[in-house]
C-alpha cells in the first residue's frame, strides 16, 4: 500500500509518513525539552514543521545571514574578498575560533574571515565582518528576504548585552528558506551562493546534522550552541536534498545533540 501511496501521491505520502515518524519521537521527549524543527524536500513539497515560526536564541546559526550579506556586498562591489584585514588584538573576542590566537598585525583576506566565521564558527571574525558590514544591514537583509523574525542584535561573546537580555534570535523557518534560498542560487549570485555552499560543507562541528546520515552523505550547515540552545541549519545532499534545521531547547548539550541526529536520521530514511 505505502509504495502504491507513493507512486501516486509521492510529496503526500512522503509527508505523512515524516510527520508519522517524526511526531512518535518527539512525542518520547520530556515535556521540558522544546524542539523547533522544520524539514523540506528541495524536489517536491514534502515537509514537517514543528514550532518551526518559535522566535528561538539563534546562537552561532545568525552567522548564516551574516554570511550572505557579505555575499550580496560582495555582489555589489561594496566588499572585496580579496582584500587583506589587518588582525588587532583589540579584535579579538573568547569563544569559539582560532583568530584569537594569531599574532597582533596578522594579514588575513576577507574571503577567509568569512570561511572561518562558518568552518570554525569564529567569534573574532564574526565580530569583525558585523563591525564592517553593520548589524542594521544583516537585519535589513533578512526582512528584504522575507524573514522578518530572525534578527542579529548583538556581537558575539557580548556578556553585557546578554546580562541585559540582548539575544540573536532565528527561526527554524526562516532558515530553512535562507538555506533553500542560497541552494537555488536567488541570492548574491550563482557563483557567490556557490562558494558559500562550498563554505557550508566545511563546517567541522560534526555533531548535530551529520551524526545521524551515513559517513558518506554531505551536508552545507551551520550550527550553534549556547548553554541553553543547540541548533544546526542544514542542507543534506543525497538522492533527494532536503533542508533541515532544528534548535533543542531545555537538555544539556550533548543530549540535545543525540536528540537532533535522532531527527535527522528519521529525516533521512524518509526523504534521502
Amino acid at each position: 500500500m505505502r509504495i502504491l501511496l507513493l507512486l501516486l501521491f509521492p510529496a503526500v505520502a512522503l509527508s505523512q509518513s515524516l510527520s508519522s515518524r517524526l511526531n512518535g519521537y518527539l512525542q518520547t521527549l520530556s515535556p521540558t525539552t522544546r524542539v523547533s524543527l522544520a524539514v523540506q524536500s528541495l524536489v517536491d513539497t514534502s515537509a514537517f514543521f514543528h514550532r518551526a515560526d518559535e522566535r528561538v536564541p539563534s546562537a552561532s546559526v545568525i552567522k548564516l545571514p551574516i554570511l550572505v550579506e557579505a555575499m550580496e556586498w560582495a555582489k555589489a562591489g561594496q566588499i572585496n574578498l580579496d582584500e587583506i584585514y589587518i588582525l588587532l588584538d583589540s579584535d579579538k573576542a573568547g569563544g569559539s575560533g582560532i583568530l584569537q590566537t594569531y599574532p597582533h598585525r596578522s594579514r588575513i583576506a576577507y574571503r577567509d574571515l568569512l570561511t572561518l566565521m562558518m568552518t570554525h564558527s569564529d567569534n573574532t571574525a564574526t565580530n569583525i565582518l558585523i563591525r564592517e558590514l553593520g548589524m542594521e544591514a544583516v537585519n535589513q537583509r533578512l526582512r528584504s528576504l522575507g524573514l522578518p523574525t530572525s534578527q542579529l542584535n548583538r556581537m558575539m561573546m557580548d556578556t553585557a548585552a546578554v546580562r541585559r537580555g540582548v539575544e540573536n534570535y532565528v527561526t527554524a523557518g526562516e532558515m530553512n528558506r535562507l538555506l533553500g534560498r542560497i541552494y537555488r542560487h536567488e541570492v548574491a549570485t550563482p557563483a557567490l551562493c556557490a562558494q558559500m555552499l562550498d563554505i557550508l560543507k566545511r563546517n567541522e562541528d560534526t555533531l548535530t546534522i551529520p551524526s545521524g546520515l551515513p559517513k558518506t552523505v554531505v551536508v552545507a550547515h551551520k550550527t550553534g550552541t549556547l548553554a541553553y540552545v543547540r541548533g544546526d541549519a542544514g542542507i543534506v545532499y543525497g538522492p533527494r536534498p532536503f533542508v533541515l534545521s532544528v534548535f533543542v531547547e531545555g537538555l544539556p548539550t550533548a543530549e540535545a545533540e543525540r536528540v537532533i541526529g535522532e531527527l535527522t536520521r528519521i529525516c533521512w530514511e524518509v526523504l534521502g
